[in-house]
């Protein structure tokens, strides 16, 4: 199913902003039972996003209208929803009356092989090196050709997901994902205030974190880093917690705390 701006349809203005420029931004959720998992941080995450980039933030209440029209067809599945600037003349100038568009797009629940939960999955480390853009540092904006091209390098059905640094070989994430370094009773994740995307999940692992007895750090990690770790987990909304089993000649048995994670998140809902 395909909402803009409430209304079902598949069709958009050509004339759209985040087609011409990719100017806006964009969140993935799961639906579970009808119900929008970790909403609350979904929808503040969409108003951050919206005003580091001027954007009109939808509604709260719009968008929750927009998940009960979805949820009567399809209680089950993962939602993405995209804010651009709305439609435009050509140029980069902004119109001080610019009106936002909202679409809201329902898709099938992925099937994942279930070892990726059991035993992990394989990972490699791209090539491409993530520019560094504060102004656009932790925002899910609609520009994603970097994570286009790092996805493209591999065709290989047993590498589940790519890790990306930026030009300075600093680990900044996956490449649909965020990542953690576990080390003793540590999570360690990566500073995003230069690159990459400040994932929900990320933010709700975080702060679980002290309930599970464990200490968190976000800085600057290395390749040495994650080849050093106890064990590296990978995570977003839809597939939750995924412990990476292989990076290059790097292997990694189960780790206990991947489990608990993963349940914490299934558990802690809201």
């Amino acid at each position: 199913m395909i909402l803009v701006n409430a209304i079902q349809t598949d069709t958009l203005d050509v004339l759209d902003r985040g087609l011409a420029y990719g100017d806006g931004i964009f969140r993935t959720l799961l639906l579970r039972d009808g119900k929008a998992l970790a909403w609350k941080r979904q929808y503040a995450k969409i108003a951050a996003d919206c005003l580091q980039l001027g954007l009109q933030a939808p509604l709260q209440a719009a968008l929750e209208a927009d998940l009960r029209h979805i949820a009567a067809n399809t209680p089950d599945c993962v939602v993405k929803i995209i804010v651009t600037r709305g439609s435009g003349s050509r140029g980069y100038a902004v119109a001080g009356t610019q009106l936002s568009r909202t679409i809201t797009i329902s898709s099938p629940l992925p099937a994942y092989p279930p070892a990726y939960v059991e035993q992990g999955i394989d990972a490699r480390v791209c090539d491409l090196r993530l520019a560094q853009q504060p102004a656009l540092a932790g925002i899910k904006h609609l520009n994603r050709l970097e994570n286009v091209l790092a996805r493209s390098e591999w065709n290989d059905p047993q590498i589940a997901e790519g890790i990306l640094l930026d030009g300075a070989d600093n680990v900044i994430g996956g490449t649909m994902s965020n990542i953690f370094i576990v080390r003793n009773n540590t999570l360690l994740t990566p500073d995003l205030s230069a690159s990459g995307i400040g994932g929900v999940t990320r933010e709700r692992l975080l702060a679980a974190a002290p309930a599970l007895g464990l200490k968190t750090r976000i800085g600057t990690f290395r390749l040495a880093d994650l080849y050093a770790a106890d064990a590296v987990l990978v995570c977003n909304s839809v597939i939750g917690v995924w412990q990476i089993r292989a990076l290059g000649q790097r292997y990694w048995q189960a780790h206990p705390l991947t489990r608990v994670l993963r349940t914490r998140l299934e558990q802690d809902i809201d």
